[in-house]
């Protein structure tokens, strides 16, 4: 098992003592860094100035959004951050949902299996350099069919220090995580339990078999926030995590279109989800996440004292999961946290 920091979105602004976060984190052994965006900062920005003080650890999206670039747009981006940092990079993708690619980027959101395909094709074919780029597909076209008619197929004006670079996908439904298994180098879920290790087991090898599958599931990497408090205080760490899953149930998506609400419905808590989502939508916040019941975090997490940690531990590393994102509010507690994941 291998550690990732993850830095997440920004909320007013940049997380305090970062760079000392991810100095540390970088001593300590983790393999990677990870961003996000959603509707603020955005995932590349902070990869460069921070992997710029870095020298091995890795530089990932998680996630890149689709609907926030053109495909080449999202190559060039990863095929600089790549240069820079001396083939250090990965990139993450996802095509988010509805509610944030509608209502933010101002785009549709059509058949994201499909236009995911076309877009990580565009990008394999940027990356590998061979030739000009021309995809005509039901999403992307290039060039571009209905303008003025000039448009012209191009390489890459840098050489990719990689042609290979990875690609990522964020997946959370069975259909989804095949395609991250097909086309893909690794998958990034959203939550992760071990509960779920068959189910997902049963998606990727579904991806796998498929023809002209990209990896074998041993060079797969499957990659999840995991979030480890090791607190004596069980219901302490419970009531941090409250806010987040009921925020994610409850209001990070439609009401039946929300596809982190269905990750952990199909752990057995459809009749809490339910709650937990229509408290959220009546503006009911405090309720929803009184709502949330310690055993589902128990299930999502590692919290409690460091004796259960460790027992639960096993459970974890037995599952597709090769690495733990994981955050800490100090330098210190990523000591704790290596200790205990990488021992």
């Amino acid at each position: 098992m291998k550690l990732g920091l993850a830095t997440g979105y920004w909320s007013a602004g940049p997380p305090p003592g970062i760079q000392d976060t991810i100095a540390e984190a970088e001593r300590l052994g983790f393999d990677s860094i990870w961003t996000a965006e959603a509707y603020g900062s955005d995932a590349f920005t902070p990869l460069a100035w921070w992997g710029a003080r870095t020298s091995r650890i890795k530089l990932g999206t998680a996630i890149a959004q689709l609907s926030a670039r053109t495909p080449a747009a999202t190559a060039m981006a990863a095929m600089t951050l790549d240069h820079l940092s001396g083939g250090r990079f990965i990139l993450g993708i996802g095509a988010s949902g509805p509610q944030v690619v509608e209502g933010w980027y101002g785009q549709p959101y059509p058949r994201p299996l499909e236009r995911t395909r076309e877009y990580v094709q565009i990008l394999r074919k940027i990356f590998a350099r061979e030739e000009p780029v021309a995809f005509d597909g039901k999403h992307y076209q290039m060039p571009h069919k209905n303008g003025m008619g000039l448009g012209k197929a191009l390489k890459p004006t840098v050489h990719p220090l990689r042609a290979d670079l990875p690609v990522y996908l964020a997946a959370e439904g069975p259909k989804n995580v095949a395609l991250a298994a097909e086309i893909a180098d690794g998958w990034l879920p959203m939550f992760f339990s071990p509960r779920a290790d068959k189910f997902y087991r049963e998606a990727l090898n579904e991806g796998f078999s498929r023809p002209g599958s990209r990896r074998k599931p041993e060079e797969f990497e499957v990659a999840s926030m995991v979030p480890i408090m090791p607190v004596n205080d069980i219901e302490a760490a419970a009531d941090f995590m409250r806010p987040m899953l009921a925020l994610y149930v409850g209001g990070m998506g439609a009401r039946g279109a929300n596809f982190h609400y269905d990750v952990i419905a199909r752990l057995g808590y459809e009749g809490e989800c339910a709650q937990i989502q229509e408290l959220y939508l009546q503006g009911k916040k405090k309720e929803a996440m009184a709502a949330v019941p310690t055993k589902m975090v128990q299930d999502l997490a590692l919290i409690g004292p460091l004796g259960k940690i460790k027992d639960e531990l096993p459970a974890w590393k037995n599952t597709v999961l090769t690495t733990m994102h994981v955050n800490a509010p100090t330098p210190q507690m990523l000591t704790t946290i290596a200790d205990l994941v990488l021992s």
